[in-house]
């Protein structure tokens, strides 16, 4: 019996039918420079360089991305499921890639470095999803740290591919990972011996580990009282050069949570549906945010006002990055496409006149003739249960 991925073949009601002629005049803008895939993307990091980007794609593709030329390369064979999380680690020129059924795979993405031809797999890990991943290194020692949806956080020796601990505590998935700056050695040559992860997940809690090659364990504050900032899940962990955190969430709200005052939030940016990922430009003084509703938010760090909203992409934005030293940020989203907006005072003014005047011309925002995005990969089943998966774990 032949199978339809096409809404078209199914019942749908007034509101999904207007959504969806929405979203289709929508996908024709090129606010942005879209640079379009063949699959959802579900994560971005650094490419090596500021002109290009790693992406992790629904249909299970690795793929580097310049961003000036959008030319495109899949770095290594596709996975058997859908891509949630990247990490590069420079001290073995790899990169490590988080998915769906359980494994991590890795490829070598520097080809000067001796060790990058000889990759150990990563066995004997997580019972779920993966959702996470950092690379670091302990002594001069290269390790990567994991988060499932297990609710376990994993740290691994990436010279064996061997477990070296493993941590539990939170109750629910283990959403983002994030090196505490300042348990590391200031202005030290030398390799830290320690650091202290902190940990978002699920269950809204935000927990403290000490990790050392030696041994992991949650430290005594994090233990009797883990940092409760927000009403539900916590999607990422971001510090700033203070030591203070940048946070986003499902509960609508991207924080600002200071140190000194135990971590009580001093800005709290409201937004209409979930928020994905923030990051902060220090630079500017400026915040970056992606949120469920399709939107990029750029806010003022000082004051917390909103300075400007890119509206481009057509479905659920998932992940930002930084490039051009803090003068732009990437976006990437569910919609297929990886797009790229200033942070510059006359840009984003400029690009506020352009959507003012779209707006009153009563036009789709910058309707001038790019190809509709590209359908899914995915099976019915397995859009529902990658919808599932960003909803909640």
């Amino acid at each position: 019996m032949s199978r339809s991925n096409d809404a078209g073949h199914f019942f749908q009601t007034s509101s999904a039918l207007a959504t969806t002629e929405r979203k289709d005049a929508k996908a024709k803008n090129k606010h942005g420079n879209p640079i379009r895939l063949p699959s959802k993307i579900l994560a971005v990091v650094h490419g090596g360089n500021e002109g290009a980007v790693y992406i992790a794609e629904a249909a299970g593709d690795v793929r580097r991305v310049v961003l000036e030329t959008s030319e495109m390369k899949r770095i290594a064979p596709p996975a058997p499921a859908p891509l949630t999380s990247l990490t590069v680690s420079a001290a073995t020129g790899t990169l490590y890639a988080g998915c769906w059924d359980k494994h991590i795979y890795n490829t070598s993405v520097d080809r000067r470095n001796p060790s990058a031809t000889n990759i150990p797999k990563l066995v004997n890990g997580h019972t779920d999803f993966v959702k996470c991943l950092l690379a670091t290194t302990l002594s001069g020692h290269p390790i990567l740290l994991s988060g499932s949806a297990d609710a376990q956080i994993i740290v691994w020796d990436l010279a064996t591919g061997k477990p070296l601990h493993k941590l539990k505590g939170h109750t629910k998935a283990v959403q983002d990972l994030a090196i505490d700056p300042l348990s590391l050695p200031e202005g030290s040559a030398e390799p830290a011996e320690s650091f202290v992860l902190f940990t978002a997940s699920s269950d809204r809690e935000i927990r403290q580990w000490h990790i050392s090659l030696a041994s992991a364990y949650e430290v005594s504050e994090s233990l009797d009282k883990p940092i409760l900032a927000h009403e539900t899940s916590v999607y990422r962990l971001r510090f700033d050069s203070d030591g203070d955190l940048w946070t986003a969430s499902a509960d609508k709200t991207a924080k600002h949570l200071v140190r000194s005052r135990d971590w009580e939030a001093d800005t709290v940016l409201q937004h209409p549906d979930f928020v994905r990922d923030v990051v902060f430009a220090e630079q500017a003084g400026l915040v970056v945010t992606a949120c469920r509703d399709e939107e990029v938010r750029v806010w003022d760090a000082s004051s917390g006002d909103l300075v400007c909203v890119y509206s481009g992409h057509f479905e659920e934005v998932t992940g930002l990055v930084l490039v051009g030293g803090g003068k732009r940020v990437v976006s990437v989203s569910i919609d297929c496409t990886v797009r790229q907006w200033s942070l510059e005072k006359g840009e984003m003014a400029r690009y506020i006149e352009e959507a003012r005047k779209e707006a009153e011309d009563g036009s789709v925002a910058g309707q001038d003739g790019a190809e509709e995005g590209k359908s899914s990969m995915l099976t019915a089943e397995e859009e529902a249960e990658l919808a599932e998966l960003l909803e909640e774990d």
